[in-house]
């Protein structure tokens, strides 16, 4: 899969902030860099606008984080936590999401929705349907696969985490595995007598 960019095209950028921080936490038990996330979703394009639609919390802490997004250049959309009577709490911006991207579908030649959440796919059909091109940029673990079908192009932020992850280290536990799995291919091998190539190679990049 894959889509055509050329530099003269105009690209918004939809950011479901609550979904790339909860993959990234529970993937990586990493921060998003959101900066790093809009510059591969642009891909030298003309950005028109990037928008992250994000809940406040009780205790009002996000403004830090909200000073830093506004930085490098992302606008932002808040909503407020809604606690209903028996504790439950629920904060959704989806359909604010998908609206914002249909009102705007008309000015731009894309639409990259920052998100793995499946809920999007009637969004993506719409918008598609009226002849804008969308795509889709998130942690290929934790996107939906019907979302990945649906858009014309898939960007899979977990491919280069270190890149779009802030404090992000590789899990010690995994490598391990890794290089156990590596001596072991090496052991096999070295009793044959004839090796054309190590299949071992590049499981430790």
């Amino acid at each position: 899969m894959g889509v055509i960019r050329h530099p003269d095209q105009r690209v918004a950028v939809i950011i479901d902030t609550q979904n790339l921080y909860h993959s990234a936490k529970n993937l990586y038990k990493s921060k998003v860099n959101f900066a790093a996330v809009v510059d591969a979703a642009v891909q030298g394009r003309k950005l028109i606008r990037a928008v992250s639609y994000v809940v406040n919390t009780e205790g009002g802490e996000e403004s830090a984080f909200f000073e830093a997004l506004e930085k490098v250049g992302i606008e932002i959309k808040t909503k407020d936590l809604q606690i209903f009577y028996g504790g439950e709490k629920k904060a959704d911006w989806d359909v604010g999401m998908a609206v914002d991207a249909i009102k705007i579908a008309h000015k731009v030649d894309a639409i990259v929705f920052a998100t793995g959440d499946g809920d999007f796919i009637p969004a993506v059909e719409y918008i598609q349907s009226l002849g804008c091109q969308v795509e889709a940029i998130t942690f290929g673990r934790s996107a939906s696969s019907g979302l990945k079908s649906a858009v014309d192009d898939f960007i899979d932020l977990g491919e280069d985490p270190k890149k779009f992850l802030i404090g992000y280290r590789p899990s010690k536990k995994r490598a391990g595995a890794k290089t156990k799995k590596s001596s072991a291919k090496k052991t096999s091998q070295s009793s044959t007598t004839k090796v054309v190539g190590s299949d071992t190679d590049g499981l430790l990049d």
